[in-house]
């Protein structure tokens, strides 16, 4: 099987084409078995392994993104997502029955579940294979049609997405667009059933706007500043390393990565020479040419983080570790800052990127408080041996998802719901939680036997009173 290969920035014409195939196509993919929708996702397992080497050569050309990382963060989160849907596929697909109540006697209820009908899947460069066939394969096993727009910034890993579906679906099935600011701007426009978009507030709120006006569900998943909140029952050390690991990952290009940390001030330096030999441990040597290191995606991307770090110390902030970085080469250093002003920029926006602020705190409540005065962040991170401080951090503070005594991890989950809440984003995607997003729960009655409602229709006769005001006190 094999389609045609979009240029890159087509045609209006040519993505009206598109959609307009992907529409045709979707009541009859809507019909499809979970016999032919695994089939499908047989075929997609099959073809991204085949492409195993390509995706990581991709990825390497794009922004360095070492080959065991690709193994590691790409292609086993997909294949394993894979595996997980198809065993469980049938069992979503069922119609469930669901009771009636005593006022639908001589009835039966049930639950279809139904595709949606044609999907845009809008990605983002940091996970730039992950993050579309993830959702991707929520909606094969929904039953929609799809089109999918990958990162033109991961360039090199948009065209063997293009070509592993291509090699894979019919182009009325799955189709791939490449292209910048303008082809996603005219994929707004298209009146689909479902937006999945995957990025910043900022550029999810212009998807929502455009799903507006058709209108169409949305799911988005968004970003924010996560918060890492330490005790002093927690082990020094291993916290360090955990949480070292979960920010340096991806270059701390992740929408989960630790962007800010709450420490005892007791503990303060201790942990911050902790936190600084975990780095060393893990990218020894000269950084920028350690080969386990990922690039910045952009010379802009970096200068804008240069720029965060600037500003904190220009405010007072010190820093702690660090060393040369050139946003020329993509390249910026960990850094650790701490007597941080809480007017440094760094505090105010996403840090998306290996620099990561450590504040001092006497009280937990002040770090509630902080907290909660900005917008839902997409994850916590508590490191606690105490239970009780456990479970007043999260009744205390919201947020999209929630990991105990380690840091991104609880992404990985095939059964663990992923996404945010408000500015952090809008449902959830992952396991059934993914399928659901793509999928209309079609709600079914059927009459089987005379029930007792026709009895309580007009005219309303002094005993059909009685009998409502007994019924109501009853129930």
């Amino acid at each position: 099987m094999s389609q045609t290969i979009l240029p890159v920035s087509p045609s209006v014409e040519l993505m009206n084409g598109i959609f307009d195939a992907l529409q045709q196509q979707s009541s009859k993919q809507r019909m499809s078995s979970a016999r032919d929708r695994i089939r499908r996702l047989d075929a997609l397992y099959k073809e991204i392994w085949c492409r195993r080497d390509d995706l990581k050569s991709a990825m390497w050309e794009d922004f360095r993104k070492p080959g065991q990382e690709v193994d590691l963060t790409e292609i086993f989160v997909v294949k394993s997502e894979i595996k997980f849907v198809k065993k469980r596929l049938r069992k979503w697909m069922k119609p469930r029955r669901v009771s009636g109540g005593l006022a639908l006697l001589g009835s039966a209820s049930w639950v279809r579940s139904e595709a949606k009908g044609v999907a845009l899947i809008i990605a983002p460069w940091n996970y730039p294979m992950q993050l579309v066939f993830r959702p991707l394969i929520a909606a094969i096993a929904a039953g929609c049609t799809v089109l999918l727009k990958p990162s033109e910034l991961t360039g090199k890993t948009a065209g063997v997405i293009a070509e592993i579906v291509a090699a894979v679906f019919p182009e009325n099935e799955v189709s791939v667009v490449q292209g910048g600011v303008e082809t996603a701007t005219h994929l707004l426009s298209l009146p689909f059933n479902h937006m999945y978009f995957t990025g910043s507030p900022e550029v999810g709120k212009i998807v929502m706007r455009a799903a507006a006006q058709h209108p169409c569900s949305v799911t988005l998943e968004l970003g924010g500043k996560s918060p890492v909140i330490l005790d002093d029952s927690a082990p020094l050390k291993a916290t360090a390393k955990k949480i070292a690991w979960a920010k340096l990952a991806n270059a701390g290009q992740i929408c989960v990565a630790p962007d800010y940390i709450f420490v005892p001030r007791s503990m303060e330096s201790d942990f911050v020479e902790a936190l600084k030999s975990a780095m060393m441990e893990l990218y020894p040597g000269v950084l920028a040419e350690n080969p386990d290191y990922q690039r910045i995606i952009k010379g802009e991307h970096a200068q804008r983080l240069l720029d965060l770090t600037e500003d904190a110390v220009s405010k007072g902030a010190k820093v702690s570790y660090g060393g040369a970085s050139d946003a020329e080469d993509c390249f910026v250093h960990p850094t650790i800052l701490s007597d941080l002003s809480p007017e440094a920029q760094i505090m105010q926006e996403e840090v998306f990127g290996p620099v990561l602020p450590v504040i001092a705190y006497d009280d937990i409540q002040e770090v509630i408080h902080s907290v909660n005065s900005r917008p839902v962040p997409l994850a916590l991170y508590i490191y606690s041996k105490r239970n009780r401080v456990v479970n007043q951090l999260l009744d205390a503070i919201q947020s999209g998802g929630a990991s105990i005594n380690n840091s991104v991890i609880h992404v990985s989950s095939n059964h663990l719901p992923f996404g945010g809440l408000g500015n952090s984003g809008i449902g959830s995607g992952h396991g059934q939680h993914g399928f659901n997003e793509f999928t209309h729960m079609r709600g079914v009655y059927e009459q089987r036997v005379r029930g007792a409602v026709a009895l309580l229709m007009p005219p309303y006769r002094p005993w059909k009173t009685k009998v409502i005001d007994r019924l109501l006190r009853w129930l």
